[in-house]
């Protein structure tokens, strides 16, 4: 059982990562979006820092995420559908116009292109006036979790990790403040898995990381402070808690104890929160106000740095305007009337709390020491482990809703046969063939021969396995290549990964 003496912002940080947690700073309010079109998303982040959001999220459409162009022929009938469109430096432009850099902090949600679009966002704060210095936010970058269980992948595992630790090493010279990977245990959890698998896994990738970093000379002390984790928020509640808690210590206990970092900084398992889109029905849509609360009270009470919260309609679309201030005021309503933000890890010494803590902290180094064995997260990886284990949970979740042994209020329990009525958000069915347009017209505006160099300049420098990428992926940027061009400069010397 865990110490109850044990105070917030000390070592193992059970309690929390800061002693006065949210009596002296409430959680960052992140809304998730991004869709249909640059000028679209930037006015619904536009919207919801007007209505208090305190920073933004950024959602990529898929073409985007996988390294293609708009006008690339598997883009098609994907372009803006589950997230915003980038191309270039010019649409990376419009979706933070009129937002100061300077001011907020902005979360994306990338992974294989993220050196990419984290290279845009650089430029355009540049064009703003706002130093790299000055930026605060998070990029995902983690590619690892991709192979396992979200399929966004484009490179081999070993490429990808050069890739993420050039990031690292860009950003501790040039963006001191600015989180360098976003280690996502989220979709393993969508994925099906439980929650201690969503911390395992998610800790063995850590663990690749941070052994990737230091194979590239880098100081553990240094990048291992702009370190930070993803989680899921599922209905269970003090198990979640429990999750979030336990956590953190396993964290401290793997950087002091595994790699030797004397940093309090560098052993902080800081961590995003996101409510469960897998736990959302379409049936009786409103029940997911309620599942949406519950998480959002264990992901504070566990203690999250920040917290998206899942709107009632997403297991339908995307979200509305109305839905999503609704998912917003969740949020503000916990945070301004509930009294929780007044008391430092207010379930401490609770039977239940800390055996479940302890429980699930004991199972995760099982895990680990599983796989540590079969040689690491990597390994694990082209061996199958993670899939299968996620896929036998999945399955045996699945057989315990269709044998109501596990209830769904509205699925397998009061059900009702009414269909919801209300508004749907439609996208722009035109944006796709204006985005295309955009692209054609930056192509043909900039200084192509400009362009052929950078990328001939990456190909070279990819071709060397001690060369930081970054600089190179910046250059190509500040040039209008598109994120396509970029991405296939890099294929072309990596090649592509295909699971077994």
């Amino acid at each position: 059982m865990n110490n109850k003496a044990e105070k917030a912002g000390q070592f193992p940080f059970t309690r929390g990562i800061y002693e006065d947690m949210y009596r002296s700073r409430k959680w960052t309010m992140r809304q998730y979006a991004g869709f249909s079109s640059a000028e679209a998303s930037n006015a619904r982040y536009r919207y919801l820092l007007d209505q208090g959001q305190t920073g933004l999220s950024v959602a990529f459409d898929l073409p985007t995420q996988i390294g293609y162009d708009s006008d690339a022929p598997l883009s098609e009938g994907e372009i803006g559908k589950v997230g915003v469109p980038i191309d270039t430096l010019a649409d990376m432009e419009i979706l933070f116009q009129e937002i100061p850099l300077d001011k907020v902090s902005t979360s994306m949600t990338i992974n294989s292109t993220a050196a990419i679009l984290l290279a845009m966002y650089q430029v355009v704060a540049e064009k703003q006036g706002v130093s790299s210095e000055q930026l605060r936010g998070t990029i995902q970058n983690d590619v690892l979790k991709e192979y396992i269980a979200r399929g966004t992948y484009i490179y081999p595992p070993a490429p990808s990790l050069r890739l993420i630790t050039n990031v690292f090493s860009h950003c501790d010279e040039h963006m001191p403040n600015w989180n360098t990977i976003s280690i996502s245990g989220y979709h393993i959890r969508e994925a099906g898995s439980t929650a201690a698998q969503e911390l395992a896994f998610t800790f063995a990738n850590g663990i690749a990381y941070v052994e990737a970093a230091l194979a590239a000379g880098l100081d553990v002390n240094k990048f291992g402070a702009r370190l930070s984790f993803f989680w899921n928020a599922h209905n269970d509640l003090f198990e979640e808690v429990a999750k979030f808690r336990a956590s953190r210590s396993i964290w401290a206990k793997i950087m002091k104890n595994r790699f030797g970092a004397t940093n309090p900084k560098a052993m902080m398992c800081r961590f995003h929160t996101q409510t469960g889109g897998s736990t959302l029905t379409a049936q009786q849509i409103d029940n997911n106000i309620v599942r949406v609360t519950i998480q959002a009270l264990a992901a504070v009470l566990g203690g999250t740095q920040s917290l998206h919260t899942n709107a009632r309609d997403e297991a339908l679309a995307l979200p509305t305007e109305a839905s999503a201030r609704l998912a917003l005021r969740t949020q503000q309503i916990i945070a301004e009337e509930s009294g929780i933000t007044e008391y430092v890890d207010p379930l401490a010494g609770s039977e239940v709390i800390e055996k479940l803590t302890t429980e699930l902290e004991d199972q995760v180094f099982k895990y680990l020491e599983t796989i540590d064995q079969i040689g690491g997260a990597v390994k694990a990886i082209e061996s199958g482990y993670f899939q299968n284990e996620i896929g036998l949970s999945a399955y045996r979740y699945q057989q315990e809703i269709e044998s109501k042994e596990r209830i769904i209020v509205g699925v397998n329990k009061f059900t009702s046969t009414e269909n919801f009525q209300g508004d749907i958000l439609a996208l722009d069915s035109e944006a796709a063939k204006r985005q295309i347009a955009r692209l054609k017209s930056v192509k043909a505006e900039r200084n192509t021969p400009a362009v052929q160099t950078s990328l001939d300049k990456l190909v070279n420098a990819a071709r060397s396995e001690d060369v930081n990428l970054f600089p190179y992926i910046l250059e190509a940027v500040r040039e209008y290549a598109s994120i396509g061009e970029i991405s296939n400069a890099l294929r072309s010397v990596f090649g592509e990964y295909r699971a077994n």
